[in-house]
């Protein structure tokens, strides 16, 4: 199932990692879904990750950004034609767009449309309840 994670549930699951977005990421870890990206995603996660307010170790993040690389699927992302609330988020809507993701996963679900084409913005906690009850 291929998915796009916004860089918020990476955050998040690092955090915390009894919380579901941590769930969301050890699906990822377990081959479960697989990532998309583009390099502005991975440069978005790279950039965010070593925030020093977050305190996440060089090797923790090299890992993860390793494994990102080496089992998501790199894409090349198609042209969003309209605005976002927030211009940032757009590489993850492209991304999700140019690899037919089922799922765009954020916590900031209010800043994507819904659905569009295959693509379902759902939070951590809807793609959970979705994943499994199919």
């Amino acid at each position: 199932m291929r998915v796009v994670i916004d860089t918020n549930i990476l955050v998040s699951a690092l955090l915390n990692p009894y919380g579901i977005p941590a769930e969301v990421l050890g699906m990822m870890l377990e081959d479960k879904i697989t990532p998309c990206y583009d390099v502005r995603i991975l440069f978005e996660y790279i950039e965010v990750l070593h925030r020093p307010k977050f305190k996440f170790s060089k090797l923790e993040i090299n890992a993860l950004i390793d494994f990102i690389k080496d089992n998501g699927l790199l894409t090349i992302a198609l042209k969003y034609p309209h605005n976002l609330k927030d211009p940032e988020d757009l590489p993850f809507l492209e991304v999700a767009l140019g690899c037919q993701a089922e799922f765009l996963i954020t916590g900031n679900s209010a800043h994507f449309p819904g659905k569009i084409g295959v693509t379902r913005t759902v939070s951590p906690s809807e793609f959970v309840k979705i994943y499994f009850s199919a």
